[in-house]
């Protein structure tokens, strides 16, 4: 199981520690906010992270040899601070989890799928700058109730 990330505040600067599965999402301990969530995922905690997440999560299916995986990283990281409270991020190394590329039918990387509820709502193949990827990624996500819209 992955292990809980030292995350700071993108609001406050305090430092928190975000679990990879929680029943929540995570919060600033002193102001609040949401926190971005940004962790790893593989085979053994997949269903936990993922499936069983209470928010959407975006799968980024990766590899440390792929060009184009180290160029949509910075843009995938960034919109985890910029969706927090919205959205999970799950990366997942295809060379560590052969399985779950193979189940999820991923036959190019970077392949990003979103995934709600336990289900896929959509994916996009290819290197994709932060305006293009937060435009796909906005479009899909559900509706945001009253009580995520509030700033705590």
């Amino acid at each position: 199981m992955s292990e809980p990330k030292i995350v700071a505040c993108p609001n406050c600067g305090q430092k928190a520690r975000v679990r990879p599965s929680a029943e929540g999402v995570p919060h600033c301990p002193k102001c609040g906010r949401a926190l971005p969530w940004l962790t790893d995922v593989g085979v053994a905690d997949f269903n936990a992270v993922v499936e069983k997440s209470p928010i959407p999560v975006l799968i980024d299916f990766w590899a440390p040899w792929c060009a184009p995986c180290r160029i949509v990283a910075p843009a995938v990281e960034r919109l985890s601070e910029e969706l927090a409270g919205q959205m999970k991020v799950a990366k997942l190394n295809t060379d560590l989890a052969p399985a779950l590329q193979e189940r999820f039918g991923i036959r190019g990387i970077p392949t990003l799928v979103l995934m709600d509820g336990g289900k896929e709502r959509d994916r996009v193949t290819g290197a994709m700058n932060l305006n293009a990827l937060r435009q796909w990624v906005e479009q899909r996500l559900p509706a945001r109730s009253k009580d995520q819209r509030q700033v705590s």
